[in-house]
């Protein structure tokens, strides 16, 4: 199993080159030519919200992303240090500012659902992770 960890600052700028990284990866890895552009969309959605939550909230921490290479798989990970509030917490009982952010992090995530057949959202009181899983086939061998 091969990895790739990238990590960098919570600025829009970097999200593009995360993009390149992840596509240039998978192709190595043996995800499907067809499938190359969703990869890039997916990686790019998932590290603008991450970075749009790292802005929101104020931290200075980086935004990290994880390219793993199973034997028949191919994993993205994007990881985020916002916190996001338990429901019913006192917290999560925000304004009209509270819930423009949750419909516009709602959206991003529809995105990404909608790019990626297997996708896992999870996210706390440290955090968020959306990790994305791409089928791949070795190479030399041909999809039929």
């Amino acid at each position: 199993m091969a990895t790739v960890e990238l990590r960098f600052s919570a600025l829009p700028e970097h999200v593009r080159t995360a993009r390149l990284v992840a596509a240039a990866v998978a192709r190595r890895a043996g995800v499907d030519e067809a499938v190359l552009d969703e990869v890039r969309l997916a990686v790019g959605e998932a590290c603008s919200r991450a970075v749009g939550l790292h802005q929101t909230a104020g931290i200075a921490e980086p935004v990290r992303v994880a390219l793993i290479e199973e034997e028949k798989q191919f994993s993205i990970e994007v990881g985020d240090e916002a916190p996001r509030s338990v429901p019913g917490d006192r917290a999560s009982q925000g304004g009209a500012d509270t819930d423009v952010e949750a419909e516009e992090d709602e959206m991003g995530l529809a995105v990404i659902s909608g790019l990626v057949d297997d996708v896992e959202v999870t996210a706390g009181e440290h955090g968020g992770l959306i990790r994305m899983t791409w089928p791949t086939t070795p190479p030399g061998v041909a999809l039929t």
